[in-house]
């Protein structure tokens, strides 16, 4: 397997028959590029659905990429954004590799508002998802109605354990089958096919013939007082974390954000999953009476990989309500 010999979006059709989703070859993504306004040089990609202005922006989990949604964006079918978060995917790296949900809002917010400045949603999953809430509460004109996919500030680590033991291997693989393996013990609801092009996505052969992921493996502890830490035992299929685990207790400040915004929210949690306790969804009702909250039949946390064609549909329907 060389993933030089695998071209971007070669395995869309796939992907499609896959989850029954009529494919389409006139509806292609294509990557764009943009330069953040920092004065560093840094840049972020993304996949640009469609040829009419983005009616959404999707943002990926922790140690996954854009093409996490590709299957939910072609059962949608309509126009949208979705971005590789710094650090991850095609998008530069931090120098200062820190990933909170903070940090990267002040980040996407410039991405957005230059792509798709009149989307009509944002949704994300785990770590994006708190990165679409924190830039609604930093640009709210930019975030029109908030999808939450299996994310709420009420993560922690006893909660987000399963996935930061799938996450918690090497940086290195000798080879992809080594990586793929690895891959399917821990997710062994998902078909083989659909976790190798999570894989081909998500990971890059180096020169000498090994496997990594493309993701940052450096990551800043919020207590680490601006010193990085170089955990090179954090590793991802891209199928999801809401980071590496590092920040996970910090992130119930993200309260305030919920109540700090209008615009309508919806939640959805996957019904295998842990991430979203009852106690989350009821302080998120709590401080946001009218939030809608829909519980997923027979999906984990990544949501838009165990069950995409109905997250697409409660997306359409988000849509159209807004």
């Amino acid at each position: 397997m060389q993933s030089k010999d695998i071209q971007e979006f070669s395995m869309l059709a796939e992907a499609a028959d896959e989850a029954g989703v009529k494919w389409d070859s006139e509806f292609m993504p294509r990557r764009v590029s943009h330069e953040l306004p920092d004065g560093e040089g840094r840049k972020l990609s993304a996949l640009m659905w469609g040829d009419a202005p983005p009616e959404l922006v999707l943002f990926h989990g922790g140690a996954q990429n854009a093409h996490t949604w590709d299957t939910v964006a072609m059962a949608l079918k309509r126009p949208l954004l979705a971005v590789d978060l710094p650090g991850h995917g095609h998008s530069d790296w931090r120098e200062d590799h820190a990933y909170s949900p903070s940090e990267l809002a002040e980040d996407v917010r410039s991405i957005v508002a230059e792509l798709a400045p009149d989307a009509k949603a944002v949704a994300g999953m785990s770590l994006g998802g708190l990165t679409a809430l924190m830039l609604a509460d930093i640009n709210p004109q930019l975030v029109r109605s908030l999808m939450l996919v299996d994310i709420t500030p009420g993560v922690n680590r006893v909660k987000a354990e399963p996935i930061l033991e799938f996450i918690s291997g090497p940086v290195y693989f000798e080879s992809f089958d080594d990586i793929l393996a690895r891959t399917i013990e821990h997710n062994p609801t998902r078909s083989e096919a659909s976790l190798r092009r999570g894989i081909l996505n998500n990971a890059k052969e180096l020169p000498d013939g090994r496997w990594t992921w493309r993701w940052d493996p450096t990551r800043v502890r919020d207590d680490d007082a601006g010193t990085a830490s170089d955990d090179t035992s954090n590793a991802s299929a891209g199928e999801g974390s809401a980071g590496d685990g590092s920040d996970l207790e910090f992130f119930g400040s993200a309260w305030g954000a919920i109540d700090g915004i209008t615009v309508p929210l919806l939640l959805c949690k996957g019904s295998e999953s842990g991430v979203v306790g009852d106690e989350d969804i009821e302080e998120l009702l709590c401080r946001r009476p009218e939030a809608e909250v829909v519980i997923v039949p027979g999906a984990g946390h990544s949501i838009q990989g165990d069950k995409p064609v109905e997250l697409a549909a409660l997306i359409e329907e988000f849509l159209s309500r807004n």
